[in-house]
């Protein structure tokens, strides 16, 4: 039988991640504040935690400085197509490198995730001059082909592979004795059990391209085609200073999808990645 705690050992452990809470917490906390802050009531000494003056007017500047709208759907709909395309390369990868034996697998796998020690500023030029060369620059393939095809899905591929390994043999032997398929196995036995994983791979690849920075300042030159990271950084006034409330009211808007995806899927999140680890 596990040992209860006492109530003054549960008060204590609360507290104490009450107190380690505080350094995630609080700068989100200080974004949603100080969006509704006169630009002086930011930068007061000693700081205001509690904004003494609302002004709610910078949400609505957010969209009549930026076509942030267009904008918004611009990052959601490259997020969904890279999200959708990661998991579906990501996943028959990681299978087929988990349970099928061919000549050089590790090797071929350890090889392949190489591609997670390459920074991306490092190909950043060559790729630029590969979708110039294909008319592909100031259009949103880029953004949604190298995610795809590059670091994060190297990623995901490891996470498929480490759960595809800990499923039992027992499952694939009597599928085939039912006279399935390589193709059908994966695709009714093996996917609907990687459900954890793939939640996982979705959260991952989905924030990393809703993140995107580097990327579509290279590849975007048009206001209309910007995601909202490079969008965020146009809020400026006539001397090119940052405008830090709207910036912060945009920031905050950015945000609030991602946050609400999370607290939706962290339980299969966290399912995900603890069966990352089981067998190797």
């Amino acid at each position: 039988m596990k040992a209860e705690l006492s109530p003054r050992m549960k008060t204590a452990l609360y507290g104490l991640m009450c107190v380690l809470l505080i350094p995630f917490v609080f700068p989100t906390w200080w974004m949603v504040t100080s969006s509704v802050k006169p630009i002086s009531d930011i930068f007061a000494f000693p700081p205001q935690f509690i904004p003494q003056h609302y002004d709610w007017t910078t949400y609505s500047k957010v969209f009549e400085l930026q076509p942030f709208v267009q904008q918004y759907w611009n990052s959601a709909y490259i997020a969904a197509a890279v999200t959708i395309g990661t998991m579906v390369i990501s996943s028959m990868a990681g299978y087929a490198f988990a349970r099928i034996r061919f000549p050089f697998a590790n090797t071929i796998f350890m090889i392949v995730l190489l591609g997670l020690l390459i920074p991306s500023e490092v190909t950043i030029v060559p790729l630029f001059q590969m979708f110039l060369k294909a008319g592909m620059v100031n259009t949103h393939w880029p953004l949604i082909l190298v995610p795809i095809f590059g670091a994060p899905s190297v990623f995901a591929t490891f996470v498929m592979r480490q759960f595809f390994v800990t499923l039992p043999n027992e499952l694939e032997e009597a599928a085939r004795v039912d006279g399935l398929g390589r193709f059908k196995i994966f695709h009714k036995i093996a996917l609907p059990l990687a459900k954890p994983a793939l939640a996982s791979v979705a959260i991952f690849t989905f924030l990393h391209s809703w993140n995107l920075f580097l990327e579509p300042i290279v590849f975007l030159s048009s206001a209309d085609k910007f995601t909202l990271p490079q969008a965020l950084t146009q809020y400026t006034d006539a001397y090119g200073g940052p405008m830090w409330n709207i910036q912060l009211a945009a920031a905050t808007l950015t945000a609030l999808p991602v946050l609400i995806v999370f607290i939706i899927a962290q339980k299969q999140f966290v399912e995900g990645l603890a069966h990352t680890g089981l067998k190797g």
